[in-house]
């Protein structure tokens, strides 16, 4: 290799040098055969430069993406010997290269599984894991190739043509068949072996497990060994945050609504029965946000299950979907209530979709009644400015709420749909209750009291925006804020 030329690949180096090494990489890049002295400098650990091994490896990435069909079978055979080597050499090297090395061997790896699972290389899983074993040099890259196979085979936030969709189905077909059992084996046992002793790989194996769980067997997950072994995780400081995440995927993943709902309501029975779903009692707000999340899952998935289960018209079972989606109601409270508001923010979505059930249904029982009241309080509470917010120099943390009073706009707006007699007698409450003593309450709770009388009128239906005349019911508490308003006006 041109030494000379590979010297312009520190960063340091001077601007000739590093034009010498762009120029030395498109020569290596359309060379027929100059990309093989590379991929032979990394199964024989040539460099030691961090750089250099970068380098290499990026060679070795445009040929295998852009000119793979037009190498010969001897070439193909050399970048899968190749990559063999260099991970083989990883396993016995005491100290681990460094992350984006290991992040661009990964996707080197996964652009060849692409290119050759279907056809010439079908055991490229199996000869990984016989490889790497449980050595956590090997774990490490194995686990990184997975996550960049799903960024290129599943992800669906990248954009692929029709043929490469054909083609990436095809792949998790074939996968499914062959060798997702085997994968999902390795899993459990990465987690059970280095939870204790290796927490950035155990975190790293959930991480796959939630990517991969969308479009396997859930039973293969779903199971009681894997469960339990996920939920005593969930009690691992460094692990339960990677946990919760890892059962959110599980729970979010498309089924039967008779068997979501049997699925979600074994997993919170364990959950109950564990104590998490005492929360005042919990101090990690990270934590917390990440379980908010999870429940917020559960609640949803609950409630798509009661959805598509009525309009079956299974009576008897959609009535069970709703006491299991009214049995959460307290939790989601909790939760909504929080004085951390991205804790908060993690439930809304439950909160509106358990709203939007209530809309749905004929009446109210005084169960429901309260419910609704108490999300009302809930939202018109976490509406207030807190005594941090800078409104001098408003910053992220004020942008936040900001967004997060948008949330809070959407339940009222659905609260008022569901009960706006509910809505106009509380907000009357919070309003007069302010208003009289305006001169001494804090600013915050004046400013709020003002913004639901506005938010009010936004969601209530009205004629023409006719909020203060035609329903005397509506009108006759309305007027005396009308009046509070005109007198503030007035004084200011």
């Amino acid at each position: 290799m041109d030494e000379q030329a590979l010297m312009g690949l520190n960063p340091n180096a001077d601007a000739c040098y590093r034009q010498r090494a762009l120029a030395y990489f498109e020569q290596l890049k359309e060379s027929l055969d100059g990309w093989e002295v590379c991929a032979q400098a990394l199964a024989k650990g040539v460099y030691s430069d961090d750089h250099v091994k970068f380098f290499c490896f990026q060679v070795l990435e445009h040929q295998i993406k852009f000119r793979h069909g037009s190498l010969t079978a001897a070439q193909q055979q050399l970048i899968r010997d190749t990559l063999m080597k260099w991970l083989q050499a990883q396993l016995m090297n005491v100290h681990p290269e460094k992350p984006f090395i290991r992040n661009k061997a990964a996707q080197v790896l996964a652009l060849t599984f692409v290119m050759e699972y279907l056809t010439l290389w079908p055991k490229f899983f199996f000869d990984i894991l016989n490889l790497v074993g449980l050595n956590p040099n090997g774990v490490d890259i194995y686990l990184r190739t997975l996550m960049a196979i799903d960024a290129e085979v599943v992800d669906r936030d990248i954009l692929h043509s029709p043929e490469e969709t054909r083609r990436n189905t095809l792949i998790k077909d074939s996968m499914r068949g062959q060798c997702i059992p085997a994968l999902v084996e390795s899993w459990f046992q990465i987690l059970q072996t280095y939870q204790h002793t290796h927490s950035e790989l155990t975190c790293q194996c959930l991480e796959v497990v939630g990517a991969y769980v969308s479009w396997i067997d859930l039973n293969l997950i779903a199971n009681d060994r894997f469960v339990n072994l996920l939920l005593s995780q969930m009690s691992m400081e460094e692990l339960r945050e990677e946990a919760c995440d890892c059962l959110f995927e599980i729970v979010n993943k498309g089924m039967d609504p008779v068997d979501k709902t049997k699925l979600v309501e074994s997993l919170c029975q364990v959950l109950q029965s564990a104590g998490f779903f005492n929360i005042e009692q919990e101090e990690d707000v990270d934590f917390l946000a990440k379980f908010s999340r999870l429940v917020n899952g559960m609640g949803q998935s609950l409630v798509l299950s009661w959805t598509k289960l009525s309009k079956m018209g299974d009576v008897k079972v959609s009535a069970e979907a709703l006491r299991a989606v009214e049995a959460k109601v307290p939790l989601m409270l909790q939760l909504l209530i929080h004085e951390d508001d991205d804790i908060s923010a993690n439930i809304v979505g439950f909160c509106y979709d358990y709203l939007h059930v209530l809309k749905q249904l004929p009446a109210l029982n005084e169960q429901q009644k309260t419910n609704v009241e108490a999300i009302m309080l809930a939202v018109m509470n976490k509406l207030k400015y807190d005594d941090e917010y800078n409104f001098e120099n408003e910053g992220e943390d004020e942008a936040m709420f900001v967004e997060y009073r948008k949330q809070l706009k959407m339940l009222l707006d659905r609260l008022a749909q569901v009960s706006p007699e509910l809505l106009l007698e509380a907000v009357h409450r919070v309003f007069n209750a302010t208003m009289q003593n305006w001169q001494t309450v804090q600013f915050m709770e004046v400013e709020v009291a003002i913004r639901l009388l506005y938010m009010l009128g936004e969601a209530l239906p009205a004629s023409h925006g006719a909020h203060f005349s035609g329903d005397t019911t509506k009108t006759s508490t309305l007027q005396p804020e009308l009046q509070v308003i005109r007198l503030f006006l007035f004084i200011y």
